[in-house]
């Protein structure tokens, strides 16, 4: 909710989302608090309710298994891929280059031990509010992307992915300097623009509120082996295309497609899972099986 008037006493703002139990129908429910936030130069007003819901019923949809990719946001083990478009236009992202320039002429004329100035600071606000609009692009598609799959599949399996070591810069120190370090810096903006883990975090509370559950299971390997025959080679994947090693196999076709189905079939070496219980046990005894 924007905030027409930020200053302390009464003000009025703008209503852009009903409140679930309090400005729309379903169960009543109560406000119990609120805060006031600024991000990127505008006021926002978050409030927090509470509101009776009943128990949800085990989810009696299939197992899916979602591997997270910079070229293929999610792939599907069934085949369906989930895309998005960039966030931002050709000509926003043309403006924020424009603008992260001026910011560094700015910085390198600002005399050391000075404030900031009020162009400088105008510059980063601008700044700001661009990388917000993609920001807010992002989460609006996770939204509608994760509610789709919560309520299509009763089992969704992810990879236990550690994000912050695969953002790790690739610099080095002066002693040992790291190696192709502006493309590991180009694959962790990728990363960090994808925002894998915020889309777990939404699947999770998603899913268990429609009696689902994520689980987790291990990694390593699910790109590099062959989900048909099992044979793990990492020659077998070029890009995005897939080609089993195996000469007995053979198999071909899309690589994030192929890790999806591995991740789904690793089900019964689950790592963690959160919603429901009984469908966790299912899973974990569920054995591998191929597409």
């Amino acid at each position: 909710m924007r905030s027409i008037c930020p200053r302390p006493g009464g003000c009025g703002f703008r209503w852009t989302k009903d409140l679930p139990g309090v400005t729309k129908g379903g169960p009543a429910g109560r406000i119990t608090g609120a805060r006031l936030v600024k991000q990127a130069g505008a006021w926002h007003i978050v409030f927090r309710t509470e509101r009776q819901v009943p128990a949800p019923v085990r989810h009696s949809g299939p197992q899916v298994g979602i591997d997270r990719g910079i070229n293929l946001a999610l792939a599907l083990s069934d085949g369906t891929p989930r895309e998005h478009g960039p966030w931002l236009t050709c000509g926003e992202k043309e403006h924020l280059r424009r603008l992260e320039k001026k910011s560094a002429r700015q910085r390198a004329a600002r005399t050391p031990g000075r404030p900031t100035s009020k162009r400088l600071t105008r510059t980063y606000d601008q700044i700001a509010k661009a990388r917000a609009t993609a920001k807010r692009r992002a989460v609006d598609w996770q939204h509608k992307t994760t509610t789709e799959l919560a309520g299509t599949f009763g089992v969704v399996v992810v990879e236990d992915l550690k994000i912050t070591n695969m953002g790790r810069s690739a610099t080095g120190t002066v002693e040992r300097p790291g190696r192709n370090v502006r493309q590991k810096a180009g694959l962790n903006r990728a990363i960090s623009g994808e925002a894998w883990g915020r889309t777990v975090t939404l699947l999770e509370y998603k899913t268990r509120d429609r009696g689902g559950l994520v689980v987790k299971v291990p990694a390593p390997g699910t790109s590099q082996t062959c989900h048909r025959c099992g044979h793990r080679d990492p020659a077998s994947r070029d890009g995005t295309r897939f080609s089993c090693a195996d000469p007995r196999c053979g198999w071909t076709g899309h690589a994030d497609t192929n890790a999806a189905i591995n991740i789904r079939n690793a089900a019964g070496t689950v790592v963690s899972g959160r919603g429901d219980l009984g469908a966790a046990r299912s899973a974990k005894r569920q054995p591998p099986r191929a597409a």
